[in-house]
């Protein structure tokens, strides 16, 4: 039974840049919309707190989903490793 290789996933460099770029874009509108609003500083910082947190709270989560798909391919793997080791040791004439 031949094994399949697993190949790693790999984002081009397009791809990094737009995802950079509208991360950039994003939280420097945002904040930019937040500096200008016609409101006390207190409220702003209010906002701005929100806007830090949120996009810390964002990169936690997409870490913690990456962990875990990574984690389960893992396991995946060491399950089909088992699997084909019995099939590989299982004689059906003995």
């Amino acid at each position: 039974m031949p094994q399949q290789q697993t190949v790693p996933q790999k984002d081009t460099a397009a791809w990094i840049i737009q995802v950079w770029l509208s991360f950039a874009l994003s939280v420097s509108a945002t904040s930019l919309g937040i500096i200008y609003l016609p409101v006390d500083n207190w409220v702003k910082g209010y906002m701005g707190m929100g806007l830090v947190f949120s996009v810390g709270s964002t990169f936690t989560l997409a870490k913690t989903t990456r962990d875990n798909h990574e984690a389960s391919r893992l396991t995946a793997r060491i399950d089909e490793a088992r699997v084909e080791k019995i099939l590989s040791e299982h004689h059906p004439l003995k």
